[in-house]
């Protein structure tokens, strides 16, 4: 119970922090009206494209920077960087010819040699880049030879035929090679500014330089506020109506409303309540994401490791409470792993219609016979276990739920909340320090491999550390074995391989994300999008 003078000192941070974030805002607005202010619920980690792995970093990189193509207004893949480009016969290489009007920002020309050096950056085992795999999965040839460290990044499949012909070469046909083209790990970076920035690249305003549609102006790594304004050199500035944004963080949902409602903000998330009361504004949007929220069991536990205390967690929760009466914005209930409308089959069918949406019922019963069984298995009669989460209101809330329905449903069972800035929680998470994680993905681009990949033994991406040899070998089938040129058999078994997973509880599903957002009546032309990076700013404009 918190105490009356605690609720007071409570009430003065809350009010200072907001003053604190009127008086910045207002600043900004006073400068230039026509600066498009975007509330974001965690801070921008990194605006390295080769170290950024958050949404919320990518769609800041995505404005300051471009890669070889982009999304235009009607959000189909399009020449950016790329003026055009040429495949083999075969679908293995990739001849593209870069436009010539394009700038870095400090006026010297993008080239073909800095993708060259941006990709082998990413590969660089030296780097320790968590994106390095995405080079592979694009099916670059010798990608994953270089990020094991058993060739030399100069093998990496891409090459530099002069400034302005770039070629690439694929291991085998990758379906969704050029999508991946616009995906912020694989923009370019240029050579000689890099090194010029002497360790402390895209940490500052001096030490980032952009080739897109902003220039950075203002930011400290995990800062509060990020602000860019239009670049004028870049190629298509005519395209660019906004002279600049701000990425202004507050995390607690009524203080961003109240930011909002003061025009201290053009756009902003809610959540819970707030939903119920804003779903019937003009300016409420509903914006279904590919984002999928799970709980990560980290099988380091030796109870964890248990699979079926795993299968017990994962069943003792009710989706569509957590869906319907803790978000209210929209998000689907989710008891598989592949989000629906990320990808259709060979007939057009999508995923999630073939593969259904009941991979991991919610069942009471099943998960208390589940915990008995591990109770039998283990030698004990008591579970306590950490639920680590990020600091946001709608993690919190989603949280509190997950543990009252658990300890409701299995007796025995202590669950422990632990919240933490987004960055630590992936830090611990990525380190193995954690119980259960709450933690989301985000497809990268239009296949189920963006999910299934996560799961591979190897994955620098696979927190739960899930390990299973079928698995493993059904991926390498897939990607690069002799189903990938069979479309139906590879759509089939990439449903097996989700089911196999769910089957051992290798990941606990939580919901399919949407996002309710109030996005002011001068405000239009954001591109809100399922894969890739979740918000493009490029043709948004404020009139």
């Amino acid at each position: 119970m918190v105490s009356n003078g605690k609720k007071v000192v409570q009430m003065f941070v809350a009010l200072a922090l907001f003053l604190s974030i009127l008086a910045s805002a207002t600043n900004v607005s006073a400068q230039d009206e026509n600066v498009l202010r975007v509330q974001t619920e965690v801070e921008i980690a990194t605006l390295d494209p080769n170290i950024a792995t958050d949404g919320t970093s990518m769609e800041a990189i995505a404005a300051l920077q471009e890669g070889l193509m982009t999304r235009n207004q009607e959000g189909e893949f399009v020449e950016a960087a790329a003026e055009s480009y040429e495949v083999s016969e075969d679908g293995t290489v990739y001849t593209f010819k870069l436009r010539e009007d394009a700038v870095w920002s400090n006026g010297t020309a993008v080239t073909a040699h800095d993708f060259v050096f941006g990709w082998q950056r990413l590969a660089d085992p030296a780097t320790a880049a968590e994106y390095s795999f995405i080079l592979d999965t694009a099916g670059v040839k010798n990608a994953a030879k270089v990020t094991a460290g058993e060739v030399d990044k100069s093998e990496l499949g891409v090459v530099a035929v002069d400034d302005y012909t770039l070629e690439v070469t694929l291991e085998i046909a990758t379906p969704y090679f050029l999508s991946l083209m616009a995906f912020s790990p694989l923009f370019p970076i240029n050579e000689a500014f890099y090194e010029s920035t002497d360790g402390q690249f895209a940490t500052s305003p001096e030490t980032i330089i952009s080739n897109g549609a902003f220039v950075l102006t203002g930011y400290t790594p995990a800062g509060a506020t990020t602000d860019l304004t239009k670049n004028p050199d870049y190629y298509d500035v005519d395209s660019v109506s906004l002279d600049g944004l701000r990425f202004q963080v507050i995390k607690d949902s009524q203080q961003a409303v109240l930011a909002y409602q003061t025009d201290q903000l053009d756009v902003t998330n809610i959540s819970g309540e707030q939903v119920t009361l804003f779903s019937a504004d003009p300016e409420f949007r509903s914006v279904e994401q590919g984002y999928m929220w799970f709980i990560s069991p980290n099988q380091l536990n030796e109870n964890i490791a248990n699979t079926d205390l795993r299968l017990a967690i994962g069943k003792a929760y009710d989706r569509e409470v957590i869906s319907n009466n803790v978000l209210k914005d929209g998000s689907l209930p989710a008891a598989y792993f592949i989000p629906q409308l990320l990808a259709d089959g060979p007939d057009g069918t999508d995923y999630r219609d073939v593969a259904g949406r009941d991979l991991m019922s919610s069942n009471a019963e099943e998960a208390q016979a589940h915990l008995e069984a591990a109770k039998e298995a283990l030698g004990t009669d008591s579970f306590t276990l950490s639920l680590l989460i990020e600091d946001t209101e709608a993690s919190i809330n989603v949280a509190q739920s997950l543990e009252a329905q658990i300890e409701a449903t299995l007796p025995g069972v202590d669950i422990q909340i632990e919240q933490t800035p987004k960055k630590n929680r992936l830090d611990r998470m990525r380190e193995g320090d954690f119980d259960l994680g709450l933690t989301r993905w985000g497809p990268d681009y239009a296949d189920p491999t963006t999910y299934l990949q996560l799961l591979i033994t190897d994955s620098s991406y696979n927190d739960a550390r899930y390990s299973n040899e079928q698995f493993d070998a059904d991926y390498a089938a897939i990607q690069t074995g002799d189903l990938v040129l069979d479309p139906e058999a590879r759509f089939a078994k990439m449903i097996e391989m989700e089911k196999l997973a769910l089957s051992e509880g290798a990941v606990l599903p939580v919901y399919q994300a949407a996002s309710a957002v109030l996005v002011k009546a001068n405000a239009d032309q954001i591109g809100f999008y399922t894969t890739g990076t979740p918000r493009i700013f490029k043709y948004a404009v404020k009139q």
